[in-house]
């Protein structure tokens, strides 16, 4: 594998260097720069009635400097009345005047006031909930899963992962760009921005209390440095990462990875497939799309299949995996079912159908 050198790596990681932050999916209804917007144009707006009014009735005002209250001083009246600043320098001397700011001009600088505190308050509220909701976030976020890239690959991956019934709120995605963390968002997933390789972002995602990674980076030395980061962080996840180059897969796993998938190889199987029996490729085009026609699963065997063989059950059996082996249906090591065993079997998908999750420590790295 050709890796670039460790110079080449660090400027790389400069170039992309951003913001460790991170996200939490929520629904906005409005822009926070709409709602500043539209607030400063309520609040200009209650200004120019202000100093309409009192201009309206400049002739029962009084300006200390030249006795005549003109636009501009009404301008600079309803600015320092309603900032409750009252310099004192321009007052209402007759009983209309008066009248004027007891009933219309106080009631505007209350409103005025509530805009401007209204929005300060609402900035702060916002702060303080986001904050409480990342700390809450963050103690009970635990067997979750990681998902280093929000590409295609990564997209797809923790689709079909969410289709056999994982849930969103137990879905993180790294990414350095907070364009795609927008969108992961969006989706209902939290993202944290940041390079994956580095392990200050991956301890925001809390890969050290996850159940499963998922490395589906654009680059093959990349998604080596996030595996050797996030196996580094934790001993017992399962890392599935995704290649570009065959050739780059056993780096892969001796990086920690569980299970590579090298996807310009699969895709070009499946065009070949595809090409020999087209029906056969819609077959295995509706095996990869969980959720719809036919589904691979894994579950574990019952009570009542203990001591049968794979073909004997009603279920379409592909493997059967014992221990750390995977055996196939016909193997003559697989023998009776044990209670302890996994079965890979074929069925209808159904709202009811997922995958049962593999609980148990991995062999030692």
């Amino acid at each position: 594998m050709k890796l670039p050198g460790h110079d080449a790596i660090a400027r790389q990681a400069d170039e992309h260097l951003v913001t460790h932050r991170v996200n939490l999916p929520r629904r906005v209804v409005e822009r926070p720069l709409r709602q500043v917007t539209k607030r400063l144009l309520m609040a200009l707006m209650v200004l120019i009635v202000t100093a309409l009014i009192v201009y309206a009735d400049h002739d029962g005002y009084h300006d200390n400097a030249d006795d005549s209250v003109g636009l501009l001083d009404s301008f600079y009246y309803a600015t320092v009345t309603l900032s409750t600043t009252g310099y004192g320098d321009i007052t209402p001397v007759s009983d209309g005047a008066r009248l004027i700011n007891i009933f219309v001009v106080t009631p505007l600088r209350v409103l005025f006031l509530i805009i401007l505190v209204g929005t300060t308050l609402e900035v702060l509220t916002e702060r303080t909930r986001e904050e409480w909701r990342l700390n809450r976030w963050r103690s009970t976020l635990r067997d979750h899963t990681v998902v280093v890239g929000f590409g295609t690959k990564g997209r797809s991956a923790i689709r079909t992962v969410c289709a056999t019934g994982l849930k969103k709120e137990q879905v993180v995605v790294v990414d350095p760009s907070n364009r795609v963390i927008d969108a992961a968002t969006a989706e209902g997933y939290a993202g944290v921005t940041g390079d994956g390789t580095r392990s200050e972002v991956l301890r925001r995602a809390e890969v050290h209390r996850a159940r499963q990674v998922i490395v589906a980076t654009q680059r093959d030395d990349t998604a080596v440095l996030v595996t050797l980061t996030a196996r580094q962080l934790n001993r017992g996840a399962k890392i599935v990462a995704a290649v570009r180059e065959e050739e780059n897969a056993p780096l892969l796993k001796q990086s920690g990875a569980d299970a590579v998938i090298t996807s310009a190889s699969a895709a070009g199987r499946l065009l070949g497939l595809s090409v020999l029996s087209p029906a056969a490729g819609m077959v295995m085009e509706d095996l990869i799309h969980q959720g719809s026609g036919l589904d691979i699963v894994e579950r574990p065997v019952t009570k009542a299949e203990v001591g049968r063989g794979p073909r004997e059950l009603d279920d379409l059996v592909v493997s059967v995996v014992r221990g750390h082996r995977v055996l196939g249906y016909d193997d003559s090591a697989v023998g009776g079912l044990e209670l302890t065993d996994r079965l890979i079997t074929i069925v209808r998908a159904t709202p009811g159908t997922h995958v049962t999750p593999d609980v148990r420590r991995l062999p030692p790295q």
